[in-house]
């Protein structure tokens, strides 16, 4: 990243940090539970249209897209950020602030990486020719990248652009991470059905809790592949009605991660003919397919390039080495249809996924100059 490059973005970082500070306190308070993200599209949209941004519409998917240059170029790049967040909330979310960071639900992920996509695309709409000749840019905010998302906003973009996009940016989680590899999974709800009765007086029959923790335990015990990153988990159980009933119904959500997409199909035939193995008279068994989150394709050429250029954007502005550890991110959709992807970090903060997630205030000013500097680059990209 060349001298001037750099301070041209710190410039509009500098300019910019109040004002992307009061947009992240608005939108931070704004719920979006995953597949219901209507309220904070229709503000982003409003938000756009105010700006000049003339255009932006949403799709069927709750994706606000606009685009800058030419709509019908053939070569398209996105940069987008999710609207939704992991909390069920329907009521206006909960937002305060104490020595320089903001606290809310939802913050960092991924709210405030949406307000530097919001700005930095904002300033790029005021100088169009920043934009090399005949590529189009998709700002896009997108719906349902978190949990029983399964990435519908970012599949719908594809579906409609296809092959058009040549690259592809979200900007999502903290500084300094530069992901460009994808972390699959294959999720689950593993169900046990039984008769059921009352626990002393039907005593023997089958209990469909007790029936579960036995599966639970049985896909515990299967060997993980060697040579290869693979996590399981199991997460919500419920099942049973109260202590003195044999419970009729039980479930779990289950998962297998891994970066390796063959690691992940073997896995999952595995799992199956396990689950498959405790249907028994009086004991129904079902693993309905919740989610499906591909990992990364082979890295290419195009991917490296891309890679290097976050690299120096990103340890410009931050004078630090670059978190590439791999993550489940939208990226994963491009990535594994070997199209170059990037997850980038643009704030900092911790505690995502929790209540009591937070950022640095201060840090919003970095997040600006890394998005505004990464789309200004695109012209070094050109194939």
């Amino acid at each position: 990243m060349n001298a001037c490059d750099l301070d041209l973005a710190r410039q509009f970082a500098h300019a910019n940090h109040a004002e992307a500070l009061d947009l992240l306190r608005t939108l931070a308070r704004i719920p979006a539970p995953s597949h219901q993200e209507q309220r904070r599209a229709a503000f982003v949209r409003t938000w756009m249209e105010a700006q000049g941004m003339e255009g932006a519409h949403i799709d069927k998917a709750n994706n606000v897209i606009w685009t800058l240059g030419d709509d019908g170029a053939c070569d398209l790049v996105v940069f987008a950020a999710h609207t939704d967040i992991v909390f069920p909330d329907t009521d206006e979310l909960p937002l305060h602030e104490r020595d320089g960071r903001l606290y809310a639900p939802g913050v960092g992920d991924d709210t405030a990486n949406l307000v530097a996509l919001l700005m930095s695309a904002r300033q790029m709409a005021r100088e169009p020719q920043a934009l090399p000749e005949g590529l189009g840019m998709l700002v896009v905010a997108n719906s349902c990248e978190e949990g029983l998302g399964n990435l519908k906003g970012t599949r719908q973009l594809f579906d409609t652009y296809g092959s058009r996009i040549r690259r592809f940016y979200s900007f999502d989680l903290y500084l300094p991470q530069v992901i460009h590899e994808a972390v699959g999974s294959h999720r689950w709800r593993i169900t046990v059905r039984t008769q059921g009765g009352h626990s002393f007086e039907d005593y023997g029959r089958p209990n469909a809790v007790e029936r579960l923790c036995a599966i639970i335990q049985t896909l515990y015990a299967l060997p993980m592949p060697t040579g290869i990153v693979c996590t399981r988990n199991v997460g919500p159980i419920e099942g049973g009605t109260t202590v003195n009933a044999i419970p009729a119904r039980a479930s779990a959500l289950f998962e297998y991660r891994s970066t390796d997409d063959g690691a992940l199909q073997g896995l999952s035939q595995r799992a199956r003919q396990a689950v498959e193995g405790f249907e028994a008279p009086g004991v129904l068994v079902t693993m309905e397919s919740i989610g499906d989150r591909p990992a990364s394709a082979p890295t290419s050429d195009r991917l490296l390039r891309m890679t290097e250029l976050s690299r120096d954007v990103m340890t410009s502005i931050t004078s630090q080495p670059c978190d590439e550890s791999p993550a489940s991110t939208d990226s994963n959709i491009p990535l594994s249809l070997g199209i170059p992807a990037n997850t980038i970090g643009a704030v900092r903060g911790a505690l995502l996924h929790t209540r009591d997630e937070w950022v640095d205030a201060a840090s919003v000013g970095e997040g600006l100059a890394v998005v505004y500097a990464l789309m200004r680059a695109q012209a070094l990209l050109e194939e």
